[in-house]
């Protein structure tokens, strides 16, 4: 799996947001500029080809703000933001590889 697909889609606005991700955003304080500064400079640290409706992917990345982000999607050709949160330090290792 590669981003460079992910980030073309993101950079063109083909992309779009479930509701699920919409309420997370909106309880976390997570604004779409953030999302796509975090995912055009990001990186995918887990992929997820068997996901429940298709394979999607984990991207790290960090805001313009320097805030980290984990942001979970389809992948192309459909590129859908399933999720988005703040990673807990207690749970990750340097906010890339789980504990």
């Amino acid at each position: 799996m590669e981003i460079k697909p992910i980030q073309d889609k993101i950079l063109k606005g083909i992309y779009r947001f479930s509701d699920h991700a919409v309420k997370q955003m909106i309880k976390r304080s997570i604004t779409r500029n953030e999302i796509e500064y975090a995912l055009i400079n990001g990186e995918i640290i887990e992929e997820y080809p068997y996901d429940k409706y298709s394979p999607s992917c984990l991207i790290y990345g960090k805001t313009e703000n320097r805030r980290n982000l984990h942001v979970q999607l389809s992948i192309p050709p459909a590129v859908l933001i399933i999720t988005t949160y703040d990673p807990d330090p207690k749970e990750w290792i340097d906010y890339k590889i789980r504990r």
